[in-house]
């Protein structure tokens, strides 16, 4: 018997299982897919390394929260980085504007490069920086502390669009700061501005690069897991929680084995984690509301193989937003998509100077691709969805290039192949059951509805992952946190990591 057993290996299970592992904990972490990772994973495509999900990061400064944890963990030091532009992580661009406005690393310097484009507008930019900074001080996990009766209260209430939009009535400068929003699959009614705040502080305060790929953390996470003495096994696909006598039991494969642990952790969605568990002790209420929750829309991305020594090294990412539709960019029509994108240049140790694989991101529904959903070969693991479906990619994918071209001329002549991902493909590989992006929607107004507890009413099962409080890899980090808080000390564990 195991003393916990985590279900699925993304970042939130892996997490979970290093630290566990680390404070004397006897972990298996069960993983349905050939590869560990989930949205750590990376491919390669002629010789030249994609990631699935994991394009840049926050956090990893020298004393940074995700620093900190990452070197408690023994990781931090075998991680390849490289950082992104002081002056310009992010550039936001606009369909019929020349201008590129730069996201800089730094408050003061974040302060002074948009000045340079907004000179009237300093107050409001130092408000918003203050405002953010006040918020991040707020989550106690994410400065590295623990309260476990923190009371998040009004700070959970704030709409990002509306307070952007109250601090200026220059509608370019609320577009420029809300134009990365699909770091968070930004929507105008519902979209807190704790999570703009928690995503972008990170990046302002430090943004990086993996080079040769971010599946390297899952790497080193699995070696820690498994010099502590843990089991990883990959497919094995956990088809049932089994509870007796008031508390999970064991779990069920689908080849009819079980594994029996005194504690679970499910870094799956919270519903269908619930889907997998069969108690009475989960009330139908319970079930309904995680089921009734909206997920962040999916995507369509562009890995595009570069010619050799064609696109020259870039360390900075673009979003390209078109006109008025900073935050509308979800809502499209067949002729308007896409309304946005983003650029990432992956970071090669090969070829310094020069790009080597260029993605291409922008939004896409799941509907799109329904007709298709029955088509995934479930015994080779491959797409085998027939030949319209591969037209309808690469109809997408070129109308994708030619908006891009647009705004980066020359990209087209720099093009050796590309090769496509759909919400299908994310839905396979990653997960979940329409491809989300990053789980569910949070709701300003409605902020404990969509507020997912990692405990549930079984006292030894617990949820992680990113729709325990934040997506990405250090909003994930910090989840995982919250997921062990009941299994370890965490004050010890937190102190641990700050002298680390």
């Amino acid at each position: 018997m195991y003393d916990v057993i985590i279900i699925g290996s993304g970042m939130g299970g892996l997490t979970c299982g290093a630290l566990l592992s680390k404070e004397g904990f006897n972990v298996c972490v069960l993983e349905k897919n050939k590869q560990f990772g989930g949205c750590l994973q990376t491919f390669v495509r002629e010789r030249v390394i994609f990631d699935s999900g994991v394009h840049y990061v926050g956090g990893l400064g020298k004393g940074q929260n995700l620093y900190q944890i990452f070197k408690y963990l023994g990781i931090m030091d075998k991680l390849k980085l490289e950082k992104l532009d002081e002056d310009a992580f992010d550039y936001i661009v606009f369909e019929n504007d020349d201008n590129r406005y730069p996201l800089a690393q730094g408050y003061e310097n974040f302060v002074q490069q948009l000045l340079k484009f907004f000179p009237e507008e300093e107050m409001a930019i130092r408000k918003y920086c203050d405002k953010m900074q006040e918020v991040c001080r707020k989550f106690p996990l994410y400065n590295l502390s623990f309260d476990e009766n923190f009371e998040k209260g009004e700070v959970m209430q704030i709409g990002t669009k509306q307070f952007i939009e109250s601090l200026t009535d220059n509608v370019r400068l609320q577009e420029v700061l809300a134009g990365n929003n699909v770091l968070y699959a930004g929507l105008p009614d519902k979209s807190p501005f704790y999570v703009h705040a928690l995503v972008l502080n990170s990046y302002i305060e430090g943004s990086w690069k993996f080079v040769d790929g971010g599946s390297q953390i899952g790497k080193y996470l699995v070696q820690v897991i498994r010099e502590n003495g843990g089991d990883i096994k990959r497919n094995c696909n956990v088809t049932e929680i089994v509870e007796m006598n008031g508390v999970a039991d064991h779990v069920v494969l689908d080849n009819g084995e079980k594994l029996f642990a005194k504690n679970f952790i499910s870094n799956i969605h919270p519903y269908n984690t619930l889907k997998m568990l069969k108690t009475e002790l989960i009330r139908h209420a319970y079930r309904s509301r995680i089921g009734s929750l909206e997920n962040t829309i999916s995507c369509f991305i562009i890995n595009i193989v570069c010619k050799k020594n064609c696109f020259k090294s870039f360390k900075h990412n673009i979003y390209f937003n078109k006109e008025g539709a900073v935050w509308d960019s979800w809502q499209y029509t067949e002729d308007e998509w896409p309304k946005n994108y983003g650029i990432f240049a992956s970071s090669s140790s090969k070829n310094r100077d020069y790009v080597e694989g260029l993605t291409l991101f922008t939004y896409m529904r799941y509907d799109d691709v329904k007709k298709w959903e029955d088509t995934f070969n479930t015994v080779s693991k491959e797409d085998d969805r027939g030949a319209e479906y591969e037209a309808f990619k690469k109809r997408k994918a070129e109308k994708l290039i030619d908006e891009a071209e647009k705004k980066i001329p020359g990209l087209r002549d720099c093009i050796q192949s590309y090769y496509t991902s759909t919400p299908l493909t994310y839905r396979d590989y990653i997960g979940g059951d329409d491809g989300s992006l990053y789980g569910i929607v949070r709701d300003f107004k409605e902020p404990l509805k969509t507020f997912i507890s990692p405990k549930t009413k079984l006292p030894n099962l617990f949820f992680t992952g990113q729709n325990i409080s934040m997506h990405g890899i250090l909003g994930v980090t910090i989840s995982a946190l919250a997921s062990c808080s009941s299994l370890v000390n965490m004050h010890e564990v937190l102190e641990r990591i700050r002298k680390s």
